[in-house]
């Protein structure tokens, strides 16, 4: 592709896939939001071979993350199980209309949808303490509030809004089935704004759910062929690699750098991939 030998394109999209599970691990996306533009704009492979990729990666990016961050006694784990039931009905929806709807469509959307997260991400205030506050009577009845270490010690937090954090995840879902994000950029924002869950949390919660959600939309694309081993396993080494590093960061990380990070990388990406859809070149 592109003149390279099948060596050097190996190399390359292994270190893209150290860069989308480093970010995805930092950020809760997954790393798709890297992988896919890597492969369309960089290497001019079909959107929905893309797509099927970034799903694999998506798995690999949470497996790799999830289990640091359980250690850490960051992650909700209980929200995140509630949660999953939501986002994995959807993701199956989302990948079945993904099959019948044109590619440049998908690409649109997928631009749309990143740079939605960036002006959200940025809007939020890094003072809000909101999960302070008295929370959702059925956050309660569920168990879902819960504690995370900071330097300053334990920090309780109670969640609120279930009832439309659940709803958010089912579109969260079928946006994961369509685009191969893993939804972890609708995901964040959900938890983050409407539940009130400190970024943190939603974060590395976000990086435990998006596997089983980017799971249950990749068996559809698997069953469609598009799901490409030769270009799907050099990446998921490198994801495997990068959301180590990611999840021995993150513990450490200024909240607002890490916002400004995100928002900048998708809009970026954005841009290109709405460009390319508008015009016809994916």
């Amino acid at each position: 592709m592109l003149g390279l030998s099948l060596v050097e394109f190996t190399i390359i999209i292994l270190l893209g896939g150290v860069l989308a599970g480093f970010l995805g691990a930092l950020t809760g996306l997954g790393g798709g939001v890297v992988v896919i533009p890597l492969l369309t704009l960089g290497f001019g492979i079909d959107m929905r071979y893309a797509i099927g990729t970034a799903l694999v990666t998506s798995i690999a990016s949470s497996s790799g993350a999830a289990a640091a961050y359980i250690k850490e006694g960051i992650t909700n784990v209980r929200i995140g199980m509630f949660l999953e039931i939501a986002t994995t009905t959807g993701a199956v929806i989302g990948a079945i209309i993904a099959v019948y709807l044109d590619k440049q469509y998908i690409a649109i959307i997928f631009g749309f949808v990143l740079i939605f997260s960036a002006i959200r991400s940025v809007r939020k205030t890094e003072t809000n303490e909101d999960y302070t506050l008295p929370g959702d009577k059925l956050a309660e009845k569920l168990k879902l509030n819960s504690s995370f270490p900071t330097k300053e010690g334990i920090v309780k937090y109670n969640v609120h809004n279930v009832g439309i954090g659940y709803s958010l995840m089912t579109l969260a879902g079928i946006l994961s089935g369509l685009l191969g994000i893993g939804s972890g950029a609708l995901k964040v924002l959900a938890m983050d704004t409407a539940m009130k869950i400190p970024f943190k949390v939603s974060t590395t919660t976000s990086n435990f759910m998006v596997g089983v959600t980017a799971a249950a939309s990749a068996v559809i694309y698997l069953q469609r062929g598009y799901i490409d081993p030769g270009i799907a396993m050099p990446i998921v080494v490198g994801v495997l690699a990068g959301a180590f590093l990611g999840s021995r960061i993150l513990p450490k990380t200024n909240v607002k750098k890490l916002r400004m990070l995100f928002s900048i990388v998708i809009t970026v990406l954005a841009v290109f991939m709405m460009y390319n859809g508008i015009t016809g070149k994916l």
